[in-house]
């Protein structure tokens, strides 16, 4: 199933086409595949070039795929174990350099992951973020560093058809996409009022 944006203006239809689909087909993701994934992720700019990212990652039928699904919250379980893959992603929120917080941590792990997120969609997957999962089951699972925080779990594989989830799950899959208008979000001389462009 596919549901591309419709877009006020002209954009890469890699974000057109890039959405967050419940409904997984029973298929395998290719080894080669998954590691241009992370590959993508690794080449994301970031500050001061840190690359403050980290990915927990496991494919189904693996002791890691079972330890990664096992830290999701149950309505994620419901759907998301379709998924080949799951991966999380984790950021360290201070420099290697000096130890001194990194306020840009976040922002650039969310750029690794996009990155991941639309290297999956040229390569024919999806991939849908959830923050719905136990951040202290994941730092104690994995033993995580006082300064690292688990930050967003991805199901990654190739997408199916609405018709393989049930109820609202389904609802959910067939609703059109919706967004913002940029008046709502891109100010000018102001807060709140939209920039004279």
């Amino acid at each position: 199933m596919k549901k591309p944006a419709s877009a006020a203006f002209p954009i890469h239809d890699l974000m057109r086409e890039r959405w967050s689909p419940r409904a997984f087909l029973d298929k395998p993701v290719e080894t080669s595949k998954l590691f241009s994934l992370l590959e993508a992720a690794r080449w994301a700019p970031s500050s001061s070039n840190e690359q403050p990212w980290f990915f927990l990652a496991g494919v189904k039928g693996t002791p890691e795929y079972a330890k990664l699904f096992n830290c999701l919250v149950e309505a994620n379980q419901a759907w998301a174990g379709a998924a080949p893959v799951l991966i999380f992603s984790v950021v360290k929120k201070t420099f290697d350099r000096n130890g001194k917080p990194n306020r840009c941590a976040f922002h650039d792990v969310g750029l690794a992951s996009e990155n991941m997120v639309l290297e999956a969609v040229a390569l024919g997957l999806a991939a849908h973020g959830m923050a719905g999962f136990d951040v202290e089951k994941v730092r104690h699972t994995y033993a995580l560093p006082d300064n690292c925080e688990p930050m967003a779990a991805w199901a990654i594989g190739y997408p199916g058809e609405p018709d393989l989830l049930e109820g609202e799950l389904k609802e959910r899959e067939k609703a059109p996409r919706e967004r913002k208008e940029l008046k709502e979000f891109v100010f000018g001389d102001a807060w709140g009022k939209p920039a004279n462009l």
